[in-house]
């Protein structure tokens, strides 16, 4: 069973829900769904140095375990953790995923 994404408010989630079925019926193109998740979905949250460590030691888990969870490199991980350079992308998804979910709904 998947995970919906959170809406922002009940009718956010509503005009989502819509935007979702209009889709899947082929009325609305990926472009304008990508458009509606912007505005009706909760953003991913930003991950900094700080936080990225927080997880990693709430999970148990070493940069090089982290690393290969998220697909990335060792390398990356360790600026990450210094505030070198800043996840993106799936990364962050999958970091934010990590934190709310755990290792298991990763692995």
């Amino acid at each position: 069973m998947t995970q919906k994404p959170k809406a922002k408010s009940q009718i956010f989630k509503a005009v989502h829900e819509t935007a979702r079925d209009l889709h899947r019926l082929g009325f609305i193109d990926q472009r304008k769904m990508r458009k509606f998740d912007v505005l009706c979905l909760d953003p991913v949250p930003d991950y900094d140095s700080r936080k990225i460590r927080a997880l990693r030691d709430h999970l148990q888990v070493s940069q090089s375990v982290l690393a290969a969870v998220l697909n990335t490199s060792l390398s990356t991980v360790r600026k990450w953790e210094i505030g070198e350079k800043h996840p993106s992308g799936p990364s962050m998804k999958l970091l934010s995923l990590l934190d709310r979910k755990g290792l298991e709904a990763v692995l």
